[in-house]
């Protein structure tokens, strides 16, 4: 199993207790503690970091800072070099997938091939409008991932978006010069490609379009759900007569680990930042964590994800609260968790 590390970048209300002008050397030393960090049995702790595509806070909006996600994975990229770079996950409307393809292409120059794509339909209905993209129906919306997911594909796999005519997107030439440093296997190939995550649990759309184009996907929640979307999947490849065993498969975890008394301190530190800037939803946030999987001793949490591997989970990317003030618990996790699912 590997393991990714997403980094505070405010949307989660996770800088709120760094003064704004230190946001940028917070995230910074992170991910430099990722790209170096090793794990208790002399490895590398962390595989890739994340961020959230997302323009306002959640549960609700509020005047706290969110950093960009595109501007930070071109940031990142010059400020490491070992450790992979995504998104969890990118909305697909908010960039026109040619331009998309073209600044993943750049960010993939920057970092020496270390980027992947997370890319989704997209669902947070007041960023969507106040953005100006208005908020098209689901079957819109998963009708242009599909469509942006070839586009995209079409312009690193070949230089060219050639000519293009879907029901969201209609191009003719787009250029991507140079084209990605890495590669993906399709049909026996090696062919230039960003690896693409398509993230999402739905069952008629989004797994359909992750069985016909993803490197990797990402669903998740309880194991029980996690095992059901694998079936529904391996379903699509078998229907298409795409090999599931191609495509890896992750999830995203919410990570409380420690003593009884230390997860105590951790929930009060969440409390606290729940209800001063989103009160009126601090409870259902609250919630989510109490009911996380990863939740209780390092021995706890690394029983939970062996459950996890055993039903095909192969990448886990982890949540921590507070880790721009908290590194124990990062510590604690690479030491006690990480070599054992190895």
């Amino acid at each position: 199993m590997r393991f990714g590390l997403f980094i505070p970048q405010g949307w989660r209300h996770d800088l709120t207790e760094v003064a704004p002008a230190d946001h940028w050397d917070t995230m910074r030393s992170l991910v430099r503690h990722a790209d170096t960090a090793t794990a208790s049995d002399g490895e590398h702790a962390w595989t890739s970091v994340w961020v959230y595509d997302h323009f306002h806070t959640v549960p609700a909006p509020t005047d706290q800072a969110t950093h960009e996600a595109w501007t930070l994975m071109a940031a990142f990229a010059a400020s490491s070099e070992r450790v992979r770079l995504g998104q969890m996950c990118t909305c697909m409307a908010y960039r026109e997938p040619t331009y998309l393809a073209k600044v993943a292409a750049t960010v993939d120059a920057i970092s020496g091939g270390r980027t992947e794509m997370g890319i989704g339909a997209g669902w947070y209905e007041h960023e969507w409008r106040a953005y100006g993209y208005g908020f098209p129906r689901a079957g819109e919306r998963l009708a242009a991932l599909d469509e942006g997911v070839q586009i995209m594909a079409r312009m690193w796999r070949t230089g060219s978006s050639g000519a293009f005519a879907g029901q969201r997107y209609r191009v003719d030439g787009a250029l991507c010069h140079p084209q990605p440093l890495q590669s993906v296997r399709v049909d026996g190939l090696d062919v230039p490609s960003i690896p693409l995550w398509i993230a999402g649990g739905g069952e008629r759309k989004t797994l359909l379009t992750a069985a016909k184009y993803a490197q990797y996907t990402n669903f998740g929640g309880d194991l029980e759900t996690f095992e059901h979307k694998s079936r529904v999947l391996e379903a699509h490849c078998r229907d298409i007569g795409r090999d599931f065993g191609e495509i890896t498969r992750s999830a995203n975890f919410n990570v409380l680990i420690g003593s009884p008394q230390e997860i105590a301190d951790k929930e009060a530190w969440l409390e606290s930042v729940y209800r001063t800037h989103t009160p009126e939803k601090a409870d259902a946030e609250l919630d989510s964590w109490r009911t996380t999987p990863l939740r209780g001793t390092a021995e706890q949490v690394a029983e939970r994800l062996t459950a996890f591997r055993a039903a095909g989970l192969e990448y886990a990317i982890t949540y921590f609260p507070n880790a721009a003030g908290d590194r124990d618990q990062l510590a604690l996790f690479a030491d006690e968790v990480i070599p054992t699912l190895r």
